[in-house]
Formats: C-alpha cells, sequence, structure tokens
C-alpha cells in the first residue's frame, strides 16, 4: 500500500467518486415524482435521509402501490447498513466528538469506499470529506432538477423513467459483488423478491430478500464444516498404513 498518496490523488478520486454517483439524483428525483410525492417531499428525503438505496426503495414501494408503513421499513432495513460502516469509520477517523453528529450525514455506501481505500487517516479524512460533500451537493440539486423535470414532462412511465431507479441501484451495486458468496447471495435475494411479488404488497418482497444473507451465510458454514471433516477423515487414513499395522512390531 502506497504510503505516501498525494492529497490531490486522494482528491481527485474522490470528486469521481461524487460527481459519477451524485449526477444519478436526478433518477431519484424524477422517480420521486412519478411515485406521487411533491417537489417538497422529494427534496426534504434527499436532504435529510441522503441514502440512495432506501430512498429508492421508499419511492418505488409507493409507486407500485404500497402502504406507506411497509415501504418504510424496508426502506430503513437498507438504511441501517450504514451504522455499521460508522462503527469501522469512526474509529479510522477519530474526529472530534462535535464533529461526528454532522459526519454521520455523510455515511453511506460510497464515502466508505473512499475512506477505507486511503492508506492513511489523514488521506481518509480528505478521502470522506471531499466524497461526502461533492455528493451531498450533487445528489440533492440533481434531486431538485429531476423532480422539476418530471413536473415538466408529465407522465414518467410514458418516458420509460420508471426504470431508471432500479437501473441506478444495480449499476452502483454490481461492482461491489466481488466474491462468489457476494454474488450468489444477490441471486438468491432476488429470486426471493421476485417469488414473492405476486403474493406480498409492494415494499414486503424486499425484506424478505433480506433473508438471503444468512440462508447463503448457514448454507455455506454446513459445507465449510463437511469440507473440513471430510479433510480429517482423509488425513487419518492416511495416517494408517493399508495392511492396517502401526508399524510397531514389524520385525525391523
Amino acid at each position: 500500500m502506497d504510503e505516501t498518496k498525494p492529497d490531490s490523488a486522494v482528491v481527485r478520486d474522490a470528486l469521481g467518486v461524487g460527481v459519477a454517483v451524485g449526477l444519478s439524483g436526478f433518477a431519484f428525483g424524477v422517480t420521486s415524482a412519478g411515485s406521487g410525492l411533491t417537489l417538497l417531499q422529494t427534496c426534504a428525503l434527499s436532504l435529510l435521509v441522503f441514502t440512495g438505496a432506501s430512498q429508492f426503495a421508499l419511492v418505488g414501494a409507493l409507486a407500485a402501490g404500497g402502504n406507506p408503513f411497509t415501504a418504510a421499513a424496508g426502506a430503513f432495513f437498507l438504511g441501517v447498513r450504514n451504522a455499521f460502516y460508522g462503527l469501522r469509520l469512526s474509529q479510522l477517523l477519530a474526529l472530534p466528538r462535535a464533529v461526528r453528529p454532522f459526519a454521520a450525514q455523510w455515511v453511506i455506501d460510497e464515502t466508505t469506499a473512499v475512506t477505507l481505500a486511503q492508506p492513511t487517516r489523514r488521506a481518509a479524512r480528505i478521502g470522506f470529506t471531499v466524497t461526502g460533500l461533492t455528493l451531498y451537493v450533487l445528489w440533492n440539486l440533481t434531486t431538485l432538477a429531476g423532480a422539476v423535470g418530471a413536473e415538466a414532462i408529465g407522465d414518467t412511465d410514458a418516458w420509460g423513467l420508471d426504470a431508471a431507479s432500479p437501473a441506478v441501484f444495480l449499476a452502483l451495486l454490481a461492482p461491489m459483488l466481488t466474491t462468489a458468496t457476494e454474488r450468489i447471495t444477490a441471486g438468491v435475494a432476488v429470486l426471493l423478491a421476485l417469488g414473492f411479488l405476486p403474493v406480498l404488497p409492494a415494499g414486503a418482497p424486499v425484506l424478505m430478500a433480506a433473508l438471503a444473507a444468512p440462508l447463503v451465510l448457514f448454507l455455506k458454514g454446513r459445507t465449510d464444516a463437511a469440507k473440513g471433516r471430510e479433510s480429517t477423515t482423509k488425513g487419518r487414513t492416511k495416517s494408517v498404513p493399508a495392511d492396517g499395522n502401526s508399524g510397531k512390531g514389524a520385525g525391523r
């Protein structure tokens, strides 16, 4: 790992992530307006919630006619992961206590990824700050633009913009699936969501999809345990001679 990474390189990387993801706030603004939320409600979600996946889940469930409480539950579940990010980042950044409540608003997937990639605490703080600031400003500006634009163009479904939110979400998620276990978990989650989609109210299938993680981890644990037992058995078998004697008293 490069322990002398210049500040300019950290800023460049952070700006790249912030700009690329921040522009997708336009899709959220369009989707939110298309689901029936007002301009004020749409902008308030981006200002106060500021976690893309949760926002898309909420407005997507509402657009499908889901119960507001079910939609909020699904959004809350997706947002819980940020609390775990915060536990790691609080140790890494070691920010002053007075700053932590404000920094918590920026603890999301993108800021976490940029921060954890840095070799030093100074670089981590720069990466977190630049990514968070860039993304927060752009996300809210493009949310406003998307919501205003949606009101101008009318029916977003007629333009195919109802597909914008799942497309953006998948684009953000795909690069994060780096291991076979993560890919399998994502695949099982998709199957669960699609399987329960016809029988559960809107917003509930995403909650059922959460069962994919414990299910895959349970099966993986059983598989690993079975492989361990098999390796132990083979090791014991190899240690015993084919004639069944231990070698003692063989007359040698």
